[in-house]
């Protein structure tokens, strides 16, 4: 922790601090606006106070809301992507652990905090109607659809397997967002198996689609223990 964050080690960040200190704690107060209010009832006012710093101060880095918000979205894509792009070179070379490692990267403790997972769906929810956003996370997301697709090709070709690369790749990256969803929408019940669950759904269909390579798991221990609705995260 030496060279983390004034943010990050706990401690205030002082009211003198350098520009990007300065920038980076506003994305933050955002990130946890967005998760408590949502996208629509956020305000700038609301980020000043997360923040402990005045309205002044917030329109002095960031002239509007939406510069504030897509600040935010680059933010949340580039840490993102650093995840992943770790995970798969702490891997090592072989296409399976790699492939691996970026599917779970998805559920690394420090990407999927339940504040970080619901900011994600507040813009997820404001694509359509703000092409600005798509424009931020369309070279990020065509990066890592690459990745996926690349790595699966690698597989496909080893084992031979009957099935489409690319559309491998495409059904794993929806699984994930599809997981998000369900974690961010069960968040604070103590049954809902959480990311734990989430990994095994992925190693499950890594082992469907990829079974000379992956094992699929188990059936959970607790399985039994879990409501009807939740059942199915863990088998």
């Amino acid at each position: 922790m030496e060279n983390a964050s004034p943010e990050e080690r706990g401690a205030p960040v002082s009211r003198r601090a350098p520009r990007d200190v300065r920038r980076l704690q506003l994305v933050e107060a955002t990130i946890a606006v967005l998760a408590r209010r949502g996208f629509s009832a956020l305000t700038i006012a609301d980020v000043a106070r997360q923040a402990g710093l005045s309205l002044g101060i917030v329109n002095f880095y960031f002239d509007s809301k939406e510069r504030l918000l897509a600040e935010c979205l680059r933010h949340l894509a580039e840490a993102y992507r650093q995840t992943w792009m770790a995970a798969m070179a702490a891997a090592g070379p072989d296409p399976a652990q790699r492939l691996e490692a970026m599917m779970l990267a998805d559920f690394d403790p420090a990407a999927s905090t339940p504040e970080r997972l619901a900011a994600w769906i507040a813009f997820w929810g404001e694509t359509q109607g703000r092409p600005t956003y798509d424009e931020i996370c369309a070279a990020f997301d065509a990066e890592r659809l690459a990745a996926a697709a690349a790595l699966c090709r690698d597989l496909v070709t080893a084992s031979a397997y009957p099935i489409d690369a690319g559309l491998a790749a495409r059904t794993l990256e929806a699984l994930g967002d599809g997981l998000w969803y369900g974690m961010v929408n069960t968040a604070g019940k103590a049954q809902d198996g959480g990311a734990e669950a989430a990994r095994r759904s992925v190693r499950l269909a890594l082992a469907a689609l990829f079974p000379n390579h992956f094992k699929a798991p188990g059936p959970s221990p607790d399985a039994d223990q879990l409501p009807l609705s939740q059942r199915s995260k863990t088998r």
